[in-house]
């Protein structure tokens, strides 16, 4: 009975303060344009994740588009944090960065050019290279969804009436 009250309480406590779930993000653009390269993990993620929202459609051809999403570059670095009594690296810092910006079908900006980056670090133990490995790719993915986040986030508060 308490663990009841307790639950209740608790539920009420947290609608009464306003919290609730973010729910999808609404975008002002209805039509998007990709111009990212074929292979792009980074585009792929894009498409996905607008796709996803339910309000963008995707469309094929940049004058149908609202908006234009140009990826302008996208790199990968890794930087020594730490070695080892034998000069060998033992940490790296992992760094992601990713360059676009959102254009009008007429060649408006909407969003400057903006650079995204991310950074994870990494210990790594030379008996282990094969894990190494995989949890370097595992921390770029990770890198990379959160990068998409972001530009979703950049790319809905984008006002085409504005620009």
């Amino acid at each position: 009975m308490r663990r009841r009250l307790l639950l209740a309480g608790l539920a009420l406590g947290l609608a009464g303060c306003g919290f609730r779930l973010r729910g999808q993000q609404a975008m002002a653009l209805r039509t998007v344009y990709l111009a990212v390269p074929p292979n792009s993990p980074v585009g792929a993620e894009i498409a996905r994740n607008l796709r996803a929202s339910g309000d963008v459609t995707l469309v094929n051809e940049r004058k149908q588009a609202q908006g234009i999403v140009e990826l302008l570059g996208e790199t990968r670095d890794r930087q020594v944090l730490a070695v080892n009594a034998q000069g060998r690296a033992r940490e790296f810092t992992l760094i992601l960065a990713t360059r676009f910006r959102v254009v009008a079908p007429d060649g408006t900006e909407l969003l400057a050019p903006t650079t995204l980056s991310a950074r994870r670090d990494i210990s790594i133990n030379d008996a282990d290279i094969l894990a190494r490995e995989q949890e370097e790719g595992l921390l770029y993915r990770d890198m990379q969804s959160d990068i998409v986040r972001q530009m979703i986030n950049r790319i809905a508060a984008i006002r085409p009436d504005a620009a």
